[in-house]
């Protein structure tokens, strides 16, 4: 009887197969200097990627400045009045007010919204 694999055990990756190649002695000096070269390649374009912002970053940005200079005050607002004012969803409101929150921009609470429970408000941060 034959078995037959229907899916591989492991598939190599290209850093993978040419770090193989790049530590192997029996191989040839012009294999073993092509592998370093295209990892050195793939290094520079991951760096590359890591500091280039991202499409929705970018779009992101403006609304990120309108939030903190014209939404977030001391008393505190919500993820949903966000939304209103920016006409977005309160997902992408709630993902931009974590945003400013991460930056330290903005300080995060949970207080008792009447008939909506418990929820997270936003407040500018003291200076």
């Amino acid at each position: 009887m034959v078995t037959v694999k229907t899916r591989k055990a492991k598939t190599m990756t290209n850093r993978e197969f040419l770090s193989a190649i790049a530590e192997r002695k029996e191989m040839t000096d012009e294999l073993v200097e092509f592998a370093k070269k295209e990892i050195e390649k793939m290094d520079n374009a991951n760096a590359k990627r890591r500091n280039t912002p991202s499409k929705k970053a970018i779009e992101n940005e403006p609304l990120l400045a309108k939030i903190e200079t014209e939404l977030l005050s001391e008393t505190g607002i919500t993820a949903a009045e966000v939304a209103a004012v920016l006409e977005t969803s309160v997902q992408k409101a709630s993902s931009l007010l974590r945003t400013l929150v991460a930056n330290g921009k903005a300080n995060v609470s949970d207080v008792k919204v009447p008939k909506r429970g418990v929820q997270k408000s936003y407040t500018r941060v003291a200076e």
